[in-house]
């Protein structure tokens, strides 16, 4: 089932939104910059010159500066928030991160998730643990990143009011 666009992006999703098998497209794409893996390297430390310095990638086999792994995995799972997690309690992990195609400066990205599994927490029973599996591709669908994901979510009747409902 796809679900492009629904009803719960503007408040987001809460656990009994989830069903087994629903494939959700996040609708969002986004250009990566030289300047963004520039910084995004720089401001995590990552001194790999095979971000930061066009010359020496481009004596690479890959010709070119590739984009930071963590920055097309903070990027994939960004795009997923307004739809997967805007009432999340907590991220409880990332699994399975595979980078089957390099993205390089330039490319877009662009992110889908199927939810994998979906049950209630025992010990937080105002939540629900879900599982998805979020693949991003670049603007030519190759896939560039794949990772399974877990959180844990308010379920619709506990969740805290958002400010901006508050009034």
């Amino acid at each position: 089932m796809s679900e492009a666009s629904a009803p719960e992006r503007d408040s987001g999703r809460f656990y009994e939104d989830f069903h087994v098998g629903q494939r959700i497209v996040h609708p969002l794409g986004r250009t990566v910059l030289a300047a963004d893996n520039s910084w995004f390297s720089l401001l995590t430390q990552n001194q790999n010159p095979i971000h930061i310095d066009r010359h020496h990638s481009e004596r690479t086999p890959f010709g070119k500066p590739l984009v930071n792994s963590c920055l097309t995995l903070a990027l994939a799972t960004g795009q997923s928030v307004n739809d997967l997690t805007r009432n999340v309690l907590a991220n409880l992990g990332w699994d399975e991160v595979r980078l089957p195609a390099p993205l390089f400066e330039g490319d877009t990205l662009y992110s889908e998730s199927e939810v994998l599994a979906a049950r209630e927490s025992r010990s937080r029973p105002e939540a629900g643990i879900v599982t998805v599996r979020t693949r991003g591709r670049n603007q030519d669908g190759t896939v560039v990143i794949e990772f399974r994901r877990t959180f844990l979510i308010w379920k619709r009747a506990h969740a805290p009011a958002h400010a901006a409902e508050a009034g």
